[in-house]
């Protein structure tokens, strides 16, 4: 009865807490509609007197797709499905070799489904996942997604980003409107203040251009053109150091785990039938060599003791292989200047930390929307009506990117090992909350997976695991010591909830 009274009165504190968020979140965005700022670092000026390079396809191009990635290369499937005359320019068509992108949530699925590029997930051995098991202090609990309402299909994958990627290239490449390039592009063209196309050079080092009334740039976390049509604050927060491990079998069958150590989560899943991904975060920018033995002193000593005892000997094997890689962790709210002819997709817009694997649920989306938006134009060329519509993918991406975004950050901050007692309860607080199955466990993991990416909905669970933290704390009794640290938990939510 006290935990069922601990929840409707977090339910109470946590709906005042989201209104006043949700009133300053559309203050902010209305402010950043307001800027129609265009940085012209990355752009070429083009008029009577500019530049003049080899044009490829002019006027017979609808769409310029910088960048063939998870998002490049499923917006030119679907885009080119839709009838568009697609150009796609990858700086590198061979298979990528990635650590991260290898996990697609259940939301993401279904998008996939919506854009029908699901079949790029068969003959690659990707994996099904089913939920999460997590890990902390000796303790577990498994939390399976809600996927009762849902064809027996949908389900969370994991598999090779690569073998994922080349799926979707080949796809695309069927059809007869759209054209995959290998090539580098180093700028936008930009002319009375519209993108008009890009100036890219080819496998050859040969200058070109290309010219569409839509340019969409999808060139990841490295882009060299984002700051042409948005104002980048890129943190990196943490570091993912990864290993496969061969030939062993995870605790819980088909499902992520996530292991809350000292000092940040490490993550183990499936990503073919014979091998499983580990992914250690190391907090800040800075990792221990791997060239002189600093990494594997680091996995063995710190790493190794925290993990599951049935993955510890494939995880000493993989240490010892050495085929160790490491990536910076980043994350980039959007904050986008809304420009003629030019629209920003995938990491090179919006990232968040991977913790949660939400990257591609979120693309897949945007893309969703995007397609949505374009339908009714026939004539892209028609510069005014593209400009409106396109306007408005900023506002209709937000609930899902949001939400998706604000729950990675937010978890990876709880999920964290702190010295600060108030991020110990929080911590402590979420384990329990989530171990309580049911909706307490239902509700935040639909949110993860994408299949609820409702807004008030985080927000509501986010204060209810303070709010039970806090009761926790004043049991039996309060005292004004307990009274302070429950009131600095509270404060702490805030705070991790709203940076985001």
């Amino acid at each position: 009865m006290v935990m069922i009274d601990q929840y409707i009165l977090g339910g109470f504190v946590a709906s005042l807490f989201g209104f006043v968020l949700l009133y300053n979140l559309r203050r902010k965005m209305k402010k950043n509609e307001g800027s129609k700022l265009v940085l012209k670092d990355q752009c070429i000026k083009t008029s009577n007197d500019g530049i003049h390079l080899p044009a490829v396809d002019v006027g017979r191009t609808d769409v310029i797709i910088v960048g063939a990635g998870v998002a490049g290369a499923a917006l030119a499937y679907t885009l080119g499905k839709e009838g568009r005359r697609v150009h796609v320019i990858e700086r590198d068509l061979t298979e990528p070799d990635r650590i991260v992108g290898e996990l697609l949530q259940p939301g993401g699925y279904l998008k996939l489904i919506e854009l029908g590029l699901e079949d790029c997930l068969q003959d690659i051995d990707a994996q099904r996942v089913f939920g999460y098991a997590l890990y902390m202090d000796g303790r577990n609990t498994k939390l399976s997604y809600p996927l009762e309402k849902f064809n027996s299909d949908v389900s969370g994958r994991s598999f090779h980003n690569g073998r994922f990627v080349q799926r979707m290239r080949e796809k695309a490449a069927t059809l007869p409107n759209v054209r995959l390039e290998q090539g580098t592009v180093t700028s936008l063209l930009e002319e009375e203040g519209t993108i008009k196309g890009v100036q890219y050079k080819t496998r050859n080092g040969e200058e070109m251009t290309a010219s569409a009334p839509l340019t969409i740039v999808c060139d990841g976390c490295f882009s060299n053109l984002r700051r042409s049509l948005c104002t980048p604050k890129v943190d990196v927060p943490s570091c993912f150091v990864g290993l496969v491990l061969e030939n062993c079998d995870l605790p819980f069958a088909n499902h992520g785990h996530v292991v809350l150590a000292d000092p940040s989560p490490i993550l183990f899943y499936p990503i073919s039938s014979s091998e499983v991904r580990c992914l250690v975060d190391v907090p800040g920018q800075k990792v221990p060599s791997i060239a002189n033995g600093e990494m594997a002193t680091y996995l063995k000593t710190v790493v190794a003791p925290q993990i599951p005892s049935q993955l510890y000997d494939a995880f000493i094997a993989a240490i010892d292989k050495g085929n160790i890689k490491t990536m910076p962790n980043r994350s980039m709210p959007a904050n986008p200047h809304p420009t003629p002819g030019a629209i920003l997709m995938g990491d090179a817009f919006n990232m968040r930390h991977p913790l949660t694997g939400g990257g591609m649920t979120v693309a897949l989306s945007d893309i969703v929307v995007i397609r949505n938006l374009l339908r009714p134009i026939h004539d892209l060329n028609d510069a005014a009506t593209l400009s409106k519509y396109l306007e408005s993918f900023y506002t209709l991406r937000k609930p899902v990117a949001s939400t998706i975004n604000t729950l990675a950050g937010a978890l990876y901050k709880v999920f964290c090992a702190s010295p600060d007692q108030a991020r110990k309860e929080m911590r402590e607080a979420c384990f329990d909350y989530l171990s309580l199955g049911g909706i307490f466990s239902n509700g935040p993991v639909s949110l993860l997976s994408g299949l609820n990416p409702r807004p008030l909905s985080l927000v509501l669970h986010f204060f209810a695991v303070a709010v039970y933290g806090i009761g926790r704390l004043f049991l039996p009794f309060p005292t004004p010591k307990r009274i302070w640290l429950g009131a600095r938990l509270l404060s702490v939510s805030v705070h991790q909830l709203t940076l985001y």
